[in-house]
């Protein structure tokens, strides 16, 4: 197959995700602000990450860590202040950085002015702005009820009852976040006069939180029956890329992103795991979003709706699910967003590796490999580059910060007690799955040194990772041999190969449950990709490559341990790969 990506420059950006309250305090309060962002862009540029996320920094009562937006041209006054933001916009920028920003449009807070003008009464001008229903009444007990059956992502209803109206609004997520209605074109322009009040700051993009929920089901229909022992439904697939979603964003692109040059959007779009539905977002000629967040390889031990129901997974699996976006991607002339961490996922080398003594390091290194050797846009999250790993097998539940894991437990403590009739019930491994799957792992503070605080100017508002005495920026930047050099060196490469960028994709050996090989093409060069997954030695014999190209006298462009040459690939094209071993063949034309 024939194929061209059209050059951008997002696409040859690596980008690197700051959650700001945990990544550097530099005023002694314990909570990481814009300040500490600016004094660590020579640490993010270091990495060859030349482009920015900032989770959400607008003002907000941080029900849900900044998701619920209560002044959407302002800043959270833990963050800083608005000129701090310009400021770090105009210094990043002379360092050849470039910065997005998270941007909620599905809904805000409670406290926003728009939804308490809204809930004033039936004919404010601002009532429509958001989803008010009437709801219903049961017949026996009086008690009032929702319009329909959807549960909310964090558990309980999908809405919440408004005695002075007397109706029901709809918060997909918390009830302090009330969706917005985008049918209303006042809403729209609303959204769109934020998107331009910050790119004419500076900014040069978006992450669009929830982007796929702005287009509700038309009536609002029950969602499908799940659990038939409940009455309330999981709502995400049932409300995701609703009817006039493509509507909406394509008229964010022609009345606001098409005006500027650095617009680059990337949106959240869970919901689906079907390339068919996703590329609608993002083929070229769409004209509607650059990129998409898609979740199924996030899935893959379990679903993020409920960590409790952990599930084993293999590693053809995992490699069936990063080719089959990589060929769909690349099939539609599309662009794919590739991530192994942000902040709603636990810890990559806990995941998908091992967090062992013995092998994490190694499993940091095969993991950057893997990242940086994959065609699209590649995310690194804070922390992964340090090689930082899942919170401390002692953690208790009241050390979990996340809405979402506290939803969760009392969620399953509730339904305990109410089966068993006791109230002292059996948690264990609930918090086990906690401590294993969820957002908290990623969100514990960045450990910068081996000092007080892990380099902090405070406490910091979540606990420190035991570990950060060993494994901190300090300690390891002076380690040649460590994850963050690594990390370094890999995505240097990436950088300035535009094979590594723009090249072709193809798996080989797509069975093997322990090496994930794959080659690289772009214009007759190859680079050859194998990476060994497992804890064992393992003798792989490539398979036979197109073209009639060997691997014999193949250039190692890198590899993951201290040693690993080409010498080693014997005449019939055997490699000894060793445990958690990642190496990156040139191969000769």
């Amino acid at each position: 197959m024939t194929f061209s990506f059209e050059r951008k420059w997002w696409k040859e950006c690596s980008v690197y995700q700051v959650w700001p309250a945990s990544f550097c305090d530099s005023n002694g309060d314990g909570i990481g602000d814009l300040k500490g962002i600016e004094s660590k862009l020579e640490h993010i540029k270091s990495l060859s990450t030349d482009l920015v996320w900032i989770s959400p920094c607008f003002s907000s009562p941080q029900v849900d860590m900044g998701y619920d937006v209560s002044d959407y041209k302002n800043v959270h006054p833990a963050y800083g202040t608005l000129q701090d933001l310009e400021d770090l916009l105009a210094a990043a920028k002379s360092k050849g950085i470039e910065v997005i920003l998270d941007l909620v449009l599905n809904h805000c807070s409670e406290q926003h002015a728009w939804f308490q003008e809204s809930k004033s009464s039936l004919d404010n001008p601002k009532r429509n702005w958001f989803h008010w229903q009437k709801g219903t009444t049961d017949e026996k007990t009086g008690e009032k009820l929702p319009p329909n059956n959807w549960e909310g992502i964090f558990k309980g209803r999908a809405w919440e009852y408004d005695e002075t109206t007397d109706e029901w609004y709809l918060h997909l997520f918390l009830p302090q976040q009330p969706d917005f209605n985008w049918e209303n074109p006042e809403v729209r322009e609303a959204m769109f006069d934020i998107c331009r009040f910050w790119l004419d700051r500076g900014c040069s993009g978006f992450r669009l939180d929830a982007c796929q929920f702005l287009s509700k089901p038309v009536g609002y229909s029950d969602a499908p029956i799940v659990d038939p022992s409940q009455y309330l439904q999981p709502v995400v697939k049932h409300v995701a890329h609703g009817p006039r979603i493509h509507e909406y964003l394509q008229e964010l692109h022609e009345k606001v992103l098409s005006k500027y040059e650095h617009a680059y959007t990337v949106g959240e779009t869970a919901g689906s795991n079907e390339p068919e539905i996703l590329l609608k977002y993002i083929r070229p000629e769409r004209k509607e979003l650059d990129t998409v967040f898609n979740f199924e390889l996030a899935e893959i031990d379990g679903s993020h709706e409920d960590y409790v129901k952990p599930r084993s997974w293999k590693l053809s699996e995992f490699k069936q699910i990063t080719s089959k976006w990589q060929r769909a991607m690349i099939e539609s002339g599309a662009w794919n967003a590739i991530y192994l961490e942000n902040h709603d996922q636990a810890r990559s080398i806990s995941r998908y590796a091992s967090d062992l003594p013995e092998f994490r390091s190694l499993s940091g290194k095969l993991l950057a490999m893997h990242l940086a050797s994959l065609c699209g846009t590649v995310y690194v999250y804070q922390g992964q580059e340090l090689g930082q790993i899942n919170v401390s097998s002692d953690w208790l539940i009241e050390e979990f910060k996340d809405v979402g894991s506290k939803n969760l437990f009392n969620d399953h403590q509730t339904k305990r007690r109410a089966i068993q009739g006791i109230e002292d019930v059996d948690m264990k491994d609930v918090v086990l799955a906690l401590k294993n799957k969820s957002r908290d792992n990623a969100r514990t503070p960045v450990q910068w040194s081996d000092k007080i605080h892990a380099g902090h100017s405070a406490l910091p508002w979540m606990r420190i990772h035991d570990d950060h005495k060993i494994w901190n920026a300090k300690t390891h930047g002076e380690d040649a041999l460590s994850v963050l050099n690594f990390y370094r060196k890999m995505f240097k490469i990436r950088k300035e190969s535009e094979l590594l960028i723009y090249g072709d994709y193809h798996e080989l050996d797509p069975l093997n449950e322990q090496i994930f090989a794959y080659r690289r093409d772009l214009e007759g060069r190859t680079a050859l990709v194998l990476l060994n997954f497992s804890k064992e030695v393992v003798g792989y014999t490539v398979p036979a490559l197109e073209g009639g190209k060997s691997i014999e006298g193949a250039e190692l462009l890198i590899g993951n341990y201290d040693v690993g040459k080409s010498e080693e690939i014997d005449g019939e094209g055997k490699v000894s790969m060793r445990p958690f071993e990642g190496r990156i063949l040139l191969l000769q034309e």
